[in-house]
């Protein structure tokens, strides 16, 4: 893609809407409206890296019922023209066709390329990647069977939700309070793991959520790998304008 001029391309990631309670994350919901409302102004595309809600399940008829109005306003951006790509994220990755059929909007359940303005990024929500997170590794082989799949679909919808909502706030779905902490940049595993895909083939930029820290580190002569942070404590965003990405804030 040619960023056209005056456009840019934003990425935001771990909004966690829903959480600790719905009510309580009103107020974040709110902002991340105001935000999509400011930057489809100027957006060549939007990038939303997982962890937009702190629980989704889609069933087969049924999909949580909260968040009516960022979904609606997520349909409205798309259908005017301007692209939304999704990356599950840990909280959210029983997504099983409603974002593509109801919304016109890609998910994509690994790290994708992609290149803008001959610049080159690897972009994912960033779970299980690297050489850390080794609970959420194990339990996420869990999570994404078939049968855990199938299991869970048959309980009802509000005795699974509300487990799962339950389970997703108390224990973070394995995914605690270590992702809130710096590790130094020669422990960050979403670094290592950067500095690792550099020996076979050239990124410009690694782009990940997950670790709920904002972050640039240079993993490379010409490599950096950004973390968008969160809208719980950071309230950050990634900007690219065609030439340079940099990490901005909410700041009302």
């Amino acid at each position: 893609m040619q960023i056209p001029e005056g456009k840019k391309i934003y990425f935001s990631s771990d909004n966690h809407l829903g959480a600790p309670t719905q009510e309580l994350s009103k107020p974040r919901e709110q902002k991340f409206l105001a935000w999509l409302d400011q930057v489809k102004e100027d957006a060549a595309a939007i990038f939303l890296l997982g962890d937009l809600f702190d629980f989704w399940f889609e069933y087969k008829h049924v999909v949580p019922k909260n968040h009516v109005r960022v979904l609606g306003k997520l349909a409205e951006i798309a259908d005017s023209g301007i692209p939304i790509y999704f990356f599950v994220g840990n909280h959210d990755l029983w997504m099983f066709g409603y974002f593509e059929e109801e919304l016109g909007i890609p998910v994509y359940h690994k790290p994708q390329t992609f290149e803008f303005n001959n610049k080159k990024f690897l972009i994912g929500h960033g779970d299980g990647l690297g050489p850390g997170d080794k609970g959420y590794k194990r339990m996420k082989k869990i999570f994404t069977s078939k049968f855990f799949q199938w299991c869970f679909k048959w309980v009802h919808p509000d005795i699974g939700v509300g487990i799962a909502r339950y389970l997703s706030v108390k224990n973070k779905l394995i995914s605690g309070d270590e992702d809130a902490k710096f590790l130094g940049e020669d422990q960050e595993w979403l670094a290592l793991y950067a500095k690792r895909k550099l020996e076979t083939e050239h990124f410009d930029y690694f782009v990940f959520g997950h670790r709920h820290l904002p972050m640039e580190i240079k993993v490379g002569e010409s490599s950096t790998y950004i973390n968008l942070g969160d809208w719980i404590n950071h309230y950050t965003y990634g900007v690219f304008d065609g030439e340079n990405f940099r990490l901005e804030k909410i700041t009302s």
